[in-house]
C-alpha cells in the first residue's frame, strides 16, 4: 500500500513553506513579540469604505459577479488609468494581486516558458510561474536591487516568454528608475517579450511617483495592482489587472474555474475606496520610513526604500549570513525575515516598518544592539 504523502504532486512536495508564514507563525507561539515580519499596514480601512462594504453586504449583494468584476468598479478604473496613462485597457477584478499573478502565469506560460524575475523577489513569484508550468530565471540584482535592462538581456535565452517588474519592491523598497523603465521596454519590444508589472505599493510611495511600464509599452503590458496595502484591507483580497483584451481575456477564462470571482461586497467597497485621500497614511509611512532608516542606517547597510513597507539590510559583519541574523534577533523577541526568503542568497533580511511608531522605534533599537 502506497504512504499517502505519495499521492501528493511532485510539483506541490517540492515546494517549501513561505518563509514570511513561517514567521508569521512562530509570532503565534511567542509572548507578546516585536513583529517585523508582515507587509500588512497597521492603519485601519478607511470609515467610509467601511461603510459602503457593510451597506452591501446588508443589501444582500453577497453573491457572485460576473467573472470581470462589477461594471461600476472596472468603469472607475478604467477612468483613473485614462487619467494616469491616456491608456484604455480590458479591466478584471481579481482575488488580489496574488490572484492577478496566479491568472497571469496560468494564462501565459507554456511548459518550459521562462519568465525573468528580479532576485530579490516578492516570494511567490517563483511559485506562480513554477506552478503554471513555466520556469522562473531570477535576474540578481544586488547590489542596487534595480532591473536594468542590461541585467535582463544577460539572462534571456530562446525560451524567454516574459519579464517581471515590480516597483516599489518587496522586500527592498527600491523604485526603479524612468530610464531602467523605459530602457525594459524598449528591450521588450526589440525581443518580443510581455512585461507583467506588479505595482501593488504604487500609491505608498514617497520620494517619487513609479514609474510604470504603461507610459512606454501599453501594448504588451499587464498592469497588476491592488487595494489591500494602499487601503488596509489586506484580508478583503481585492485587486484588479488591465492590459490587451486578447490576455485578460485569457486571465478571465482561469479565473471562470478557480476563483470564480472577487467577492462581490468588497468590489463595491473598492468602489468607495478609489475616492478616498490617502496622502496623510502616506505621510506618516514616509516618517516610519525615515526614522527606521536613519536608526538602522548606523549600524547595518541597507537599501533605500522609495515606497512599501520594507527595509531590506545586510547583517553586520560579526554574523555570516542573514538566516543567522534573524535566529540571533528572534532571541530578543523580534520578528524579521530573512533574504533567503526572497532570493537565491542567503545576504540580508527583511524588516517590515509597518508597526505602531514606539515598537518600531523599540525594534530597531534592539536590532541596533545586535551589531557587534
Amino acid at each position: 500500500m502506497k504512504a499517502i504523502d505519495s499521492f501528493v504532486a511532485d510539483r506541490i512536495a517540492s515546494i517549501s513553506t513561505s518563509g514570511i508564514r513561517r514567521i508569521f507563525d512562530l509570532a503565534a507561539t511567542m509572548d507578546n513579540p516585536i513583529d517585523f515580519s508582515m507587509g500588512q499596514p497597521d492603519f485601519p480601512v478607511p470609515d467610509a469604505t467601511k461603510v459602503a462594504a457593510h451597506a452591501a453586504i446588508d443589501a444582500d449583494q453577497n453573491g457572485y459577479t460576473v467573472t470581470h468584476g462589477l461594471v461600476e468598479l472596472r468603469d472607475k478604473i478604467k477612468v483613473a488609468l485614462a487619467k494616469e496613462f491616456d491608456w484604455n485597457p480590458a479591466v478584471l477584478a481579481t482575488c488580489g494581486v496574488s490572484g492577478g499573478l496566479n491568472l497571469a502565469m496560468t494564462a501565459i506560460c507554456n511548459p518550459g516558458d521562462e519568465v525573468l524575475i528580479p532576485d530579490p523577489y516578492f516570494v511567490s513569484y517563483p511559485m506562480h510561474v513554477e506552478l503554471s508550468g513555466g520556469k522562473a530565471v531570477p535576474v540578481d540584482t544586488a547590489p542596487g536591487f534595480e532591473m536594468t535592462a542590461d541585467l535582463v538581456e544577460r539572462a534571456l535565452t530562446p525560451r524567454s516568454k516574459a519579464i517581471l517588474l515590480n516597483s516599489p519592491s518587496n522586500p527592498t523598497g527600491v523604485i526603479y528608475s524612468d530610464e531602467n523603465v523605459k530602457a525594459i521596454c524598449e528591450l521588450a519590444r526589440r525581443k518580443d517579450l510581455l512585461i507583467i508589472s506588479d505595482e501593488i505599493y504604487n500609491l505608498l510611495s514617497f520620494d517619487s511617483k513609479p514609474a510604470s511600464p504603461v507610459s512606454y509599452a501599453p501594448e504588451r503590458t499587464i498592469l497588476l495592482r491592488g487595494f489591500g496595502k494602499s487601503y488596509g484591507m489586506t484580508g478583503w483580497r481585492m485587486g484588479f489587472a488591465a492590459g490587451p483584451e486578447a490576455i485578460i481575456s485569457q486571465m478571465a477564462k482561469v479565473q471562470q474555474y478557480t476563483f470564480v470571482c472577487a467577492p462581490q461586497p468588497f468590489q463595491r467597497a473598492c468602489i468607495t475606496a478609489l475616492d478616498e485621500d490617502m496622502s496623510q497614511v502616506i505621510a506618516d509611512y514616509r516618517i516610519k520610513r525615515d526614522v527606521s532608516l536613519k536608526i538602522m542606517s548606523e549600524r547595518f547597510e541597507c537599501a533605500r526604500p522609495g515606497g512599501g513597507f520594507f527595509l531590506y539590510c545586510k547583517p553586520p559583519s560579526n554574523f555570516k549570513t542573514g538566516g543567522e541574523f534573524v535566529e540571533a534577533a528572534i532571541k530578543k523577541n523580534v520578528l524579521v525575515v530573512p533574504g533567503y526568503a526572497f532570493s537565491k542568497n542567503d545576504t540580508h533580511f527583511r524588516i517590515s516598518y509597518a508597526v505602531p511608531d514606539a515598537k518600531l522605534v523599540e525594534g530597531c533599537q534592539i536590532l541596533h544592539g545586535l551589531a557587534g
